[in-house]
């Protein structure tokens, strides 16, 4: 697989992440500009860290408005959002 593919690849999977951060801190989303191109800037993947920086310092050289997203960290991923879930053999 070539390199702008698996790029692309955690991207759109840092993306996804992005988004549902979004929903539960929209007052993030209203700081960035309509135009401006988000550049997510993942701390914990280096690789793709840099991969994004020249992307943006590419949008910004065409004379692009670019909002520069850094991220820390990831959580684990959880297969369920569910808590306190409890059983019971009789109700």
């Amino acid at each position: 697989m070539d390199k702008d593919k698996v790029m692309t690849e955690r991207n759109i999977e840092l993306s996804t992440e992005f988004s549902r951060y979004l929903f539960e801190h929209p007052e993030i989303e209203e700081r960035i500009a309509k135009d401006a191109e988000i550049i997510l800037l993942p701390e914990f993947d280096g690789e793709l860290k840099e991969y994004n920086l020249q992307v943006g310092r590419q949008v910004e050289s065409e004379g692009g408005t670019v909002v520069y997203v850094t991220i820390k960290q990831l959580r684990p991923k959880a297969l369920s959002r569910m808590e306190g879930v409890g059983l019971a053999a009789t109700v």
